[in-house]
Order: structure tokens, then C-alpha cells, then sequence
């Protein structure tokens, strides 16, 4: 694969400084088809943006039969912490640049549409620590299932000793003391995963049905640019190696990033933050068959702004919006789609 890497350089006349706080994201990728021999995936059209993810998908039922088939959109893993710095939409929408979602239990704005009409899915969600199934546990106490967020907070503070207790020793939670000002309190954090999918069943009537598939993206980032490699800094040198192999980052991106640079003190200082972005391809693999025709559009939602990411042949088409196609396209077994964008920095 080679690498793709674009970007508008702007002069900046003074930028603020940047820490290094960051927030990971989750790895969210396309629905998940039952293998159907009868069924061909004619095209894929995948869409990427920090605010938006659009997959479209046309089938071809090549029998003479209407075929039945089970799709599922199998949401990521959300594991609690005592620390929470996981991009959920519902929770974060800073580094997205959007609005928060309201539905706690559709956390990634999920919908589908099937030839046009909307799907009323199926949500199924569980609670696991160590492999085990906690999920009639905390249901039969009244807490919530997401690891996070003011409900699940208070249903905690509302059990008593020995259920929490219980919760301890199963690992489900911490607990510890702290003094806001009235005294002694404790403060109860969840600590398992959250496993959650959504399933409907579909009908492929014989000819061509299209199923289109929007969510907000699940976007990681820093408030610092992290990976410009430094003479003599070995650990400088560790970040770049592994942004040109996961994101494919090129001489000419960093050069461009460099020429921002604001040097005081000894420390320079770049006006982009990194934003990241995980679409799990290697899904689609469980389909039969190659993908007739597959398209990946990537748009980095300002001019202003830096993408980079691993593609063949990728074009420019948009001022913003770089784009490649591929004709019998099997998705990679080996890595996932992973985006680089580096947002500028407004100054002060």
C-alpha cells in the first residue's frame, strides 16, 4: 500500500501552547451479513468523516427466490474506568466536532435504511469482566449497562455495603474515599465491558436491493502533534515509525507540519491537533465473495486540515474529500483502516 497524505499550509502567526492530553477512539466498522451463496455484494460505498460514517451497500440476489438473511452491526467493546478518556459520541463530541447523541443505548447514532425504508433493529447488549456474563446482575440491582454517564453513577451510589461489596470482588467496580469539603464520601466506578450488537433480518427479493448505513464515528485524539521525529530523541523517533506504518505518513506531511512549527524555549510547538479515526474493514471478509465494485471516500472537514492514510491510487476529488476505487476488492485481513487527521489550531 502506498501512502496518501494532504494538506493546506496557512501561516500562523502565534498558537497557543498544547499539552498532552489524550482520548482514544473505538474501532467501529460495517454490518455483518450471514454468508448467503445467492446473494453477490455488488458495490461498497464507504464514506469517512470526523463528524460521520455512510456505508452503502447494493446486493444482487442472483437466485430466483427471495433469500432471508440475519445482519447484524456489532458495536465496540466500551470498557469502564476510573480514568475515562474513550471517545463516545454521547459523551464527547469535542474532538468530532458535533453534537452529542441523545439515546444512551444507541451511543453511535446508529440507523439503517433497506431500499429506502428505515430498519427498526434489534439492540443486544451484555455485561462481561473475565468472560463472564454479568448483565441479570446488574439489571436485577437497577443499574445501568454503559460503564459511564451520571444514571450509572447514581444507581451505584444508591446500592448499599454489600452489594457493593459483592460488585468488588466480582471486579465489576472500585471503589474509593475522598473529601469534597463535607466530609468522608466514596465513589463507586464501573470497571467492566459493555458488549453490544444490533441484528434485524432482512429480505433480498431476486435483482438489486441497497442497504445504506450511517453512525458517528468514534474520534481519538491529542491536543498536541506527537509523532515529528527529533535528532537525537529516540522516543520522537519511535511515534514517527509508527504513524508511517499505521497511518502512512509521509516526508512531505511532516515537512508541511514542520514549517508551522513555533519554537520557544527550546520546545517547538505545532498548531495542529491529531484526531483519530479506526474503521474495522476486515468484516467484510465474512461475505462470499469479493466486493463488485468498492469505493472509499475519506473527508478531512476543513482545508485547514491534515489526513493521512494508508489507500491504493487515492485522488483528490473535493477540496477536502480524497477518494479511492477498487474493482473485486477483498477487504485486508491483516489491518484496518486507520485516519490520521491533524485539525489546526485556531490562534489567540
Amino acid at each position: 500500500m502506498r501512502a496518501f497524505a494532504t494538506a493546506t499550509i496557512a501561516l500562523m502567526l502565534a498558537a497557543p501552547a498544547i499539552g498532552n492530553d489524550t482520548m482514544a477512539q473505538l474501532g467501529t466498522g460495517g454490518l455483518v451479513f450471514v454468508t448467503n451463496d445467492q446473494i453477490k455484494m455488488a458495490s461498497e460505498d464507504l464514506y469517512i468523516s470526523p463528524t460521520e460514517v455512510r456505508v452503502t451497500y447494493e446486493f444482487e440476489n442472483t437466485s430466483e427466490e427471495d433469500q432471508h438473511i440475519l445482519v447484524a452491526f456489532p458495536m465496540p467493546d466500551i470498557q469502564g474506568s476510573g480514568d475515562f478518556m474513550i471517545d463516545v459520541p454521547i459523551q464527547n463530541a469535542n474532538y468530532g466536532s458535533a453534537e452529542p447523541i441523545d439515546d444512551p443505548d444507541n451511543l453511535f447514532g446508529f440507523a439503517t435504511t433497506f431500499n429506502g425504508v428505515p430498519v427498526e433493529a434489534e439492540l443486544h447488549q451484555y455485561v462481561f469482566n473475565n468472560n463472564i456474563d454479568y448483565t441479570k446482575l446488574l439489571k436485577n440491582l437497577g443499574v445501568p449497562l454503559e460503564p459511564f454517564g451520571e444514571a450509572t453513577s447514581d444507581a451505584l451510589a444508591k446500592l448499599d455495603a454489600d452489594d457493593i461489596q459483592n460488585l468488588t470482588r466480582l471486579g465489576l467496580v472500585f471503589s474509593y474515599e475522598f473529601d469534597g469539603g463535607n466530609g468522608t464520601e466514596v465513589d463507586v466506578v464501573p470497571i467492566w465491558t459493555l458488549r453490544s450488537t444490533y441484528s434485524w433480518e432482512a429480505t433480498f427479493k431476486p435483482g438489486v436491493s441497497d442497504v445504506v448505513h450511517t453512525y458517528r464515528p468514534s474520534v481519538g485524539g491529542t491536543v498536541a502533534t506527537t509523532f515529528i521525529p527529533k535528532e537525537g530523541d529516540d522516543y520522537a523517533q519511535e511515534r514517527y515509525d509508527e504513524y508511517v506504518k499505521k497511518y502512512c505518513v509521509q516526508d512531505n506531511l511532516v515537512s508541511a507540519v514542520r514549517k508551522q512549527g513555533i519554537t520557544q524555549d527550546g520546545w517547538t510547538n505545532y498548531p495542529y491537533y491529531e484526531n483519530w479515526i479506526s474503521y474495522i474493514w476486515s468484516t467484510g471478509n465474512n461475505w462470499s465473495g469479493s466486493i463488485g465494485k468498492f469505493t472509499l471516500t475519506v473527508d478531512k472537514g476543513s482545508t485547514d486540515n491534515f489526513v493521512s492514510f494508508c489507500g491504493e491510487d487515492v485522488k483528490k476529488i473535493g477540496p477536502t474529500t480524497f477518494q479511492m476505487t477498487a474493482t473485486d476488492w477483498w477487504p485486508p485481513y491483516d489491518r484496518e483502516l486507520e485516519i490520521l487527521l491533524l485539525k489546526k489550531v485556531e490562534a489567540e
